[in-house]
């Protein structure tokens, strides 16, 4: 398959890709990576009038930089190997770092952007749940000016964001872990690099009694978005870690917090027992990488 014709922008500064945006509103589409937009032009799913390539703004939106509170602020356009192999990410975010090997594969991560996986809000990839569980804050510009998006209303549906034609996401945010936090990340594909059949991040942390202080739970796949386990996080809040503990947590998420359907790679059902499980391994995972 070949796509359908369309016009090819090069703009040199960020300035002239929202100029561009501004023009073309619905017909522009915008390309960093490439890794979603062009199989989807490929075979006519997305058929944009206008071809934005934003590459030339590397020197802008991609870059990797602690905040003076121990948080990160990452461009858009960082790539994903940027991610995977930073040291700040290793230090600031280790879920965000647990997370990047589950990515696609090498070839994929050296060309996809954090930007442009966040906007194609694909409801299997793993940086849309990081977003979420992380409480990141997006950055979203356009002519008309710059505003601020909590992840948590950033993704309103299937491949559906809070974006407006004429604006583009241009940074992330995150506020540093909490001291005596812990993260976890499992996920379940058919080959390494497949999408995931479903998934869950855990973020835990510590009381100086061991006791459990504070935890987030977000579940992968089982929903058009990212889906936020309130209450089976609530469940281990205020508690020890025990498996127990965690097999209650596990049967709260995977029975009334996520809303899997049936498709071509998994039953509903599946899916539900997927979470039970992965949910489990997460909370392990988190706890024992909490540090003292």
């Amino acid at each position: 398959m070949k796509p359908a014709p369309f016009d090819y922008l090069v703009p040199e500064t960020l300035t002239a890709v929202l100029a561009a945006l501004t023009q073309h509103g619905d017909e522009a589409k915008l390309l960093a990576g490439g890794q979603s937009l062009i199989p989807a032009m490929n075979f006519r799913l997305a058929r944009p009038g206008v071809l934005v390539d934003i590459n030339r703004l590397e020197g802008e939106l991609a870059y990797i930089k602690a905040t003076a509170n121990g948080g990160l602020r990452l461009g858009a356009l960082t790539r994903h190997y940027q991610v995977e192999r930073s040291p700040l990410v290793a230090q600031h975010d280790p879920l965000l770092q647990q997370m990047m090997p589950h990515i696609a594969h090498p070839q994929i991560r050296n060309r996809g952007t954090l930007g442009g996986s966040l906007a194609h809000a694909d409801p299997a990839a793993e940086l849309p749940v990081w977003a979420i569980a992380r409480q990141a804050t997006l950055t979203i510009q356009s002519e008309r000016g710059s505003r601020q998006v909590a992840a948590s209303d950033f993704f309103t549906g299937l491949f559906a964001t809070d974006l407006a034609a004429d604006e583009m996401v241009t940074e992330v945010a995150v506020e540093p872990l909490p001291p005596r936090s812990g993260t976890g990340f499992v996920e379940m594909a058919r080959r390494h690099g497949d999408y995931a059949l479903a998934g869950v991040a855990a973020i835990v942390t510590l009381a100086a009694d061991g006791r459990c202080a504070a935890a987030r739970l977000v579940c992968l796949n089982v929903g058009e978005v990212p889906q936020v386990a309130e209450r089976a996080a609530a469940t281990v809040v205020g508690q020890r870690p025990t498996a127990d503990l965690f097999a209650a947590a596990a049967d709260i998420a995977a029975r009334e917090e996520i809303d899997p359907t049936d498709d071509i790679h998994a039953s509903a059902a599946y899916k539900r027992h997927l979470v039970r499980v992965l949910t489990q391994r997460a909370l392990v995972q988190a706890f024992e990488a909490v540090k003292n």
